[in-house]
């Protein structure tokens, strides 16, 4: 009820808080218009496609061709390999090292700390652009500095054209990826490891636990559900990832597609290039796949990680 009454059994009117839905209005009329109607109109349009010269519903077919039409199956399959290889990259070295760096300049002793913290989140704020260009000055076999500083260490005999190479070059642009974005996980874990009140801290302490011990036993399974955050942050952003990938490999994403993701493919196979021309309709139907795998990955985490981690939270 929006009525109350007090002790001289007078009913007050409960206020209306309008002033919230006059703040939000603005914000949710943006989104809807940009990422909402785009959304719908894009999963709408994977349902349709040009038949005989006209527009034409044709149900699921669209999304067989893409599964099972070797003249698209086969580019599709490679980019959600390559995909999955991008994102396991990230999930076996990014976050790994974004949570060590967070553990060592948590640590009270540690002098310059805010200069190693802005230092490592610096590359985040880079345009993808300005990375791609630099690392594939660094990494030329021709005018790079990489072989020259990998010789001043004795180590010039490893170096080779690894964006050259296909075996290579997915591994190469992840880790150029890892640097890049090393600093998002490292500050998320971070601001977790301050938020661990310090009683806990001191009680394990007086029982003996201290350095690394103490990391491992105590703060890391209090800090699980930040790891669980981040890993779900690091799947969209992967199974989203575009830009590092062109900047570096072009839209063909070479050698030989085995950069391939499925954003590259999808930019593709959308708006053409070179003699391939574009193809909506299955660029739809591309954009609404990437759109269930992320909504599977995100589910399963709210619905299945998180109610686990729950317990760990204060």
């Amino acid at each position: 009820m929006s009525q109350s009454a007090d002790m001289t059994g007078i009913v007050h009117k409960r206020p209306r808080r309008w002033h919230i839905l006059v703040f939000l209005l603005p914000c949710v009329l943006i989104y809807t218009a940009v990422m909402v109607l785009p959304l719908i109109e894009t999963l709408r349009q994977a349902f349709f496609n040009v038949v005989d010269g006209q527009r034409a519903f044709v149900g699921f077919a669209n999304f067989q061709a893409l599964f099972g039409d070797p003249n698209w199956s086969r580019d599709f399959w490679n980019a959600l390999k390559n995909n999955v290889i991008f994102f396991c990259i990230h999930m076996l070295v990014q976050n790994p090292i974004g949570i060590l760096l967070a553990a060592m300049l948590s640590l009270p002793k540690l002098h310059f700390a805010a200069f190693y913290r802005t230092a490592i989140f610096l590359p985040t704020l880079l345009s993808f652009v300005i990375v791609g260009f630099i690392w594939k000055l660094i990494l030329s076999p021709i005018w790079g500095v990489a072989p020259w500083m990998m010789d001043l260490v004795g180590l010039k005999w490893l170096f080779g054209p690894w964006l050259g190479k296909a075996d290579t070059a997915l591994v190469t642009v992840s880790l150029v990826s890892v640097w890049q974005f090393v600093g998002i996980p490292m500050m998320l874990i971070y601001a977790a490891l301050l938020n661990i009140p310090d009683e806990i801290i001191e009680a394990a302490e007086c029982d003996g636990i201290t350095g690394w011990s103490q990391f491992f036993k105590i703060k890391l399974p209090l800090i699980l559900p930040s790891i669980g955050l981040i890993s779900v942050m690091t799947f969209v952003a992967n199974f989203n990832a575009f830009d590092l990938v062109y900047s570096m490999q072009g839209a063909l994403a070479g050698p030989d597609k085995s950069t391939d993701i499925l954003g590259t493919f999808l930019y593709r196979t959308f708006f053409g290039f070179q003699l391939q021309l574009g193809n909506p309709s299955m660029g739809a139907t591309i954009a609404a796949v990437m759109f269930l795998i992320i909504l599977a990955g995100v589910s399963l985490y709210l619905f299945g990680i998180q109610r686990r981690m729950r317990r760990y939270q204060f």
